[in-house]
């Protein structure tokens, strides 16, 4: 009998590389994935799994209770893995009644779908919960995030994450519902869709269009290859423990400014150009408002009880980031077009 699993938020840029692993790595699973599909929601993004028999997609939106419920019904999902999410920073300012309905909401109809369908029959189920550092608001320049830090969210976003990881936790201990939940730093790579700062930036040099900086480019993140977030997504949900959270992070800090410094190098050099030429299109624009500072993760917890640690470098990732844009430009094209291009003038003109 295989194990139905569901995957929400599955053709989004993390969401597809957790399908493709599970749905690659695990035949006796039958993975489904549900994603409503908005703007950052991607089919293309899994045209090389889409015909696996055990992988299944539907059209679906986390807040349709009863869709989720006839879902739950009738595939019997022995686990949920839930990236579904609207994560935008700069969108949840302009809209934050969304990233409430979406992120707070959405939890709470799949974790009361999960409650009512085992009703205490806890035994080899489980809900695992995809969250972000922002939730723990913003460092100075010293100290780390761990599992421990006290949330302190300051964009709607990063408040609505916080939420949803707050009602995770109070299903399990008001129902016994067993949950993983893991808080990650920035991620990058492949599918990406360019509204974030990598496949952003990426886009406008090879468009040679100016770099939108935020205030003096000097806000810090910690960046993790996608793939090695979803190896550790497929490692907690097999191997951590209930009621537990997990840090994962890169071990991989960067200045925006320097960051993007090393993007534009490398660019230059992959497209020909002289060292230099993509730098010139740094333009330095208004900052948003509540930008934290500093995130740094400390990931020291799941790499002392699974041994899990990043497998690249940044600027190996990077590299490999850069190519893989480079090489997909029909994909790039296909989601820089309609809609996007209007968010797009209207964020950064």
């Amino acid at each position: 009998m295989k194990k139905y699993i569901l995957i929400t938020g599955g053709a989004g840029f993390i969401g597809s590389h957790v399908v493709r692993q599970f749905v690659n790595k695990y035949a006796n699973y039958h993975i489904v994935n549900l994603d409503a599909l908005t703007y950052a929601g991607n089919l293309e993004n899994l045209i090389d799994i889409e015909k696996e028999s055990n992988y299944t997609f539907i059209k679906g939106d986390i807040t349709d209770e009863i869709l989720i419920n006839q879902l739950f019904k009738t595939y019997r999902f022995e686990g949920v893995i839930h990236l579904a999410a609207e994560s935008h920073v700069d969108r949840s300012i302009t809209d934050p009644l969304v990233f409430a309905k979406t992120n707070i909401l959405g939890t709470m109809v799949l974790l009361n779908a999960f409650k009512n369908l085992w009703k205490n029959n806890w035994e080899g189920k489980r809900f695992y919960h995809i969250s972000t550092d922002e939730v723990y608001g913003s460092l100075g320049e010293t100290g780390l995030f761990t599992e421990t830090t006290s949330y302190d969210p300051n964009s709607p976003y990063s408040a609505s994450k916080a939420s949803s990881d707050h009602f995770v936790r109070a299903y399990g201990e008001t129902y016994g519902l067993p949950y993983v939940i893991s808080n990650c730093s920035n991620n990058y790579g492949p599918n990406q869709f360019p509204e974030k700062l990598i496949p952003l930036f990426i886009n406008n040099i090879i468009e040679q269009k100016p770099l939108p900086v935020y205030g003096n480019g000097k806000y810090t993140r910690d960046w993790l290859y996608v793939i090695d977030h979803a190896i550790a997504i497929d490692l907690l949900y097999h191997e951590g423990k209930n009621h537990d959270t997990y840090n994962i992070g890169g071990f991989n800090e960067w200045q925006n400014i320097e960051l993007i410094k090393v993007l534009c190098q490398q660019m230059d050099e992959k497209l020909g150009r002289p060292i230099g030429t993509s730098e010139k299109l740094i333009t330095y624009v208004k900052d948003r408002p509540g930008h934290d500072l500093r995130y740094a993760i400390d990931a020291s917890k799941i790499n002392k009880e699974f041994g899990w640690q990043p497998s690249v470098t940044f600027e190996e990732g990077l590299s490999i980031t850069i190519d893989w844009y480079l090489k997909n430009s029909e994909w790039l094209q296909n989601v820089t077009c309609g809609l996007y291009q209007d968010y797009y003038q209207k964020q950064y003109k």
